[in-house]
């Protein structure tokens, strides 16, 4: 078989190159009747003899020194491209393909990502902008990024982000205009911005809860939007009041005035974004350092919340 015969060309370049099957044994930690063995069987396959065998020496005759001459260099490139692979074993490379929100790759994801490239240019990630649950199986995606309350429960699922909080929202021009809502119920009587879900198709109803009560309200309004940064570019055209995510860029908007927050005390967190996948015994390594990355990241994050709430109180 292929493999034997290379096996048996290795241990004839060893015995020529040592001149000695005691010698050529020891380098290669086996018995010399091994040895002799295996040249005996390369040169029965090759029906040729390529050792000259004394009591005191071994060494090529002109067939050997023949085959040597093309072993040597053969061996040789076989021996760097191993190393070469070993190097690609330990510097990761490849792509990664990850379906996710466009909330989690702007806030959570594209940080990590742009680390991880930046070190590893070897590294390919793809990110798939989608709303919708999307089977990441099927779809032959590495992993997905989903709201903790999304995951699907036969998925190993890793906490890469924070808790978040949804809020409610709208221009100061609209609400001079209009009552701001007391509870959730009073919404009922406001234009507001619906968004159509991707994963069912239906327009989104706003869920709060306060004091173990809870309410989903399904609101009206002129604007649907499929997108919460189109939402809250609707509100602050004054359009009506939205119900987002949010985050450092709605953070700034309410921190400058363009936008006021209603009913927070309706809107509790809820678990965050977090990363998953099917099987973690096949991750690729490319696939591990951003992994690596994300928990790394969410570490560090909870770490310095954890140092903010002691500093306040």
């Amino acid at each position: 078989m292929m493999r034997d015969e290379l096996g048996d060309l290795s241990t004839f370049l060893v015995v020529a190159e040592e001149r000695s099957f005691t010698r050529a044994a020891a380098r290669l930690g086996t018995s010399q009747s091994a040895i002799s063995n295996a040249v005996r069987r390369l040169e029965t396959h090759l029906d040729i003899k390529l050792l000259a065998r004394t009591t005191r020496s071994v060494s090529p005759t002109e067939a050997g020194e023949q085959l040597l001459g093309t072993l040597r260099p053969a061996l040789g490139d076989i021996r760097q491209q191993l190393a070469s692979l070993a190097q690609l074993r330990e510097r990761p490379s490849g792509m990664v393909r990850i379906t996710t929100s466009r909330h989690a790759a702007q806030t959570v994801l594209w940080p990590a990502v742009d680390a991880v490239l930046a070190r590893y240019p070897e590294i390919q990630i793809e990110l798939s902008i989608d709303g919708a649950l999307t089977n990441i199986v099927a779809d032959r995606f590495d992993a997905g990024v989903r709201l903790g309350e999304s995951l699907e429960k036969d998925m190993i699922a890793v906490r890469i982000g924070p808790d978040l909080r949804m809020a409610v929202i709208g221009a100061p021009d609209y609400l001079a205009k209009h009552a701001p809502p007391k509870t959730p119920r009073d919404l009922i009587a406001h234009r507001c911005i619906n968004v159509r879900m991707a994963t069912r198709g239906n327009l989104y109803a706003w869920e709060f809860e306060k004091a173990g009560q809870t309410l989903n309200v399904r609101v009206e309004g002129s604007v649907i939007v499929n997108d919460s940064a189109l939402a809250i570019e609707a509100a602050l055209a004054g359009h009506g009041l939205a119900c987002v995510i949010e985050d450092d860029d709605l953070r700034a908007h309410l921190a400058s005035g363009r936008l006021v927050r209603l009913l927070a005390d309706w809107c509790p967190p809820f678990a965050g974004h977090h990363l998953y996948y099917p099987d973690r015994r096949n991750l690729s390594p490319a696939f591990r350092v951003l992994l690596e990355e994300l928990r790394a990241r969410a570490r560090q994050e909870g770490s310095q919340r954890r140092e903010q709430s002691i500093t306040r109180e």
